[in-house]
């Protein structure tokens, strides 16, 4: 294999660990916050589960950032996954949950102005509109499903006791279903500029095992991310887990199905193919935030509960951390590529050409 790609491909994995590092905490926050669920146990999991859905699941949300910019030159693409890493690296210092789907969009749109290429108006609609859509979805999602256990409970008396190792046997159970769909999810977010050029070939063992080219590129991808879960999600964690929000077990286990149910009707191109098959109505196969599933399924906890207990004041600084994470991937992306292109001498964008 080309050092050189392995050299540019090195910026996808740096967003991959940073998005490990910063993630975790939508998938196992509220579960390590509640201390049913410790962090080794869930960082294991997490891992596990995020490369499953990465390398098994992850083909149906590529297409979209494609759609949005087709980053045509090595350089181009590590340099969007570079300054879409360096804005959520140094959100997530600051112990703010990001949104890494946020900073690859930020940085696209910024290597499409840099490049004078046109930005599709009606993706930029899709994908925003899953933005506000997102935490709506996941708020009303974990309100009926708090009420469909609180129900269940009543009516089956289940002794303290047990209800306690039922809620932290779900809390696994549905952390390994949300670490999958997040990997389906979100691994576009950070492998899918590099899909187009990826050198890899089909890996074939009988026929046992079988992985794509795109598959390996995305396997790679998930143990980045696997090892950003490891090595630096605590802080993330206590801010999702302990500070926004206090939780008791049942609430934490329903901000998890909720996130997953939401993370899953964006990813399953499965899902969407049968609803279309039936004339039914079908989510777009767009990266979504995990980051605002789970803090849209917390506030709907909270505001369940009247409110009381929310921390407003880190839940601003969530929102302003939505807001602001696209607009900074942006600008560091179109700086960044000026440097590459007239510092470096890397040609950044390579102009089709018109045959007619």
């Amino acid at each position: 294999m080309d050092l050189s790609y392995l050299f540019f491909l090195s910026s996808g994995l740096f967003l991959g660990w940073s998005l490990g590092a910063n993630d975790a905490a939508n998938i196992f926050g509220t579960a390590v916050g509640t201390k049913m669920v410790r962090f080794n146990t869930a960082a294991v999991i997490a891992s596990i589960f995020i490369i499953l859905g990465a390398v098994f699941g992850g083909a149906g949300t590529t297409e979209t950032l494609d759609t949005l910019g087709s980053v045509n030159t090595l350089p181009g693409a590590f340099m969007i996954a570079l300054a879409a890493a360096v804005t959520v690296y140094w959100m997530s210092r600051t112990g703010v949950s990001v949104s890494t789907s946020q900073a690859i969009v930020g940085a696209i749109i910024g290597w499409n102005f840099y490049c004078g290429e046109s930005t599709d108006v009606s993706v930029i609609g899709k994908i925003f509109g899953t933005w506000v859509l997102c935490p709506l979805l996941a708020g009303a999602v974990s309100v009926f499903l708090y009420f469909l256990l609180r129900l269940f409970i009543r009516y089956t008396r289940i002794h303290i006791l047990r209800q306690d190792s039922y809620v932290r046997m779900g809390l696994m159970i549905m952390g390994a279903v949300c670490a999958y769909a997040l990997g389906a999810n979100n691994i576009a977010n950070i492998m899918g500029v590099f899909v187009d050029s990826a050198p890899f070939h089909d890996f074939k063992i009988d026929n046992v095992v079988y992985l794509t080219r795109i598959q390996i590129l995305f396997l790679l991808g998930g143990m980045a991310i696997a090892v950003g879960i490891v090595t630096y999600s605590h802080n993330v964690i206590r801010t999702v887990g302990n500070n926004m929000f206090k939780m008791s077990p049942l609430a934490a286990l329903t901000v998890v199905m909720a996130q997953a149910i939401v993370l899953l009707l964006f990813s399953s191109q499965g899902l969407r193919d049968f609803l279309v098959s039936h004339s039914l109505p079908a989510f777009p196969l767009v990266p979504v935030s995990s980051t605002q599933a789970v803090i849209g399924a917390i506030l709907g906890i909270g505001l369940l509960k009247g409110g009381r207990g929310v921390n407003w004041g880190i839940t601003g600084r969530i929102v302003v951390g939505w807001i602001v994470t696209p607009l900074i991937a942006l600008v560091v992306c179109f700086v960044s590529l000026f440097f590459l292109e007239n510092v470096f001498n890397q040609v950044v964008y390579q102009p089709e050409l018109n045959l007619l």
